[in-house]
């Protein structure tokens, strides 16, 4: 039995890119918010991610410097690094 455990603390982590853009699924394998593509995945279709505010359920989705995602009571803003 797998148990989740949300986070209390909204604060904002900062996560930097080195390219344009970022795949929304390797964004959040990148912050260390899942362990692997296929649990993005499943977080993402499942409605749990949300992109500037809103739930964003594309994989592929393109994020740029700026973007704040938000997932499992945690905020990350990308930023170019």
């Amino acid at each position: 039995m797998k148990v989740r455990v949300r986070r209390i603390n909204p604060a904002e982590r900062e996560i930097p890119i080195t390219t344009e853009y970022i795949k929304l699924e390797s964004f959040l394998k990148l912050a260390n918010a899942v362990e692997s593509g296929g649990m993005a995945k499943n977080f993402i279709l499942n409605e749990e991610v949300s992109v500037n505010g809103e739930i964003c359920t594309m994989r592929g989705r393109k994020l740029r410097p700026g973007d704040v995602v938000g997932f499992d009571g945690c905020l990350y803003k990308v930023t170019q690094g």
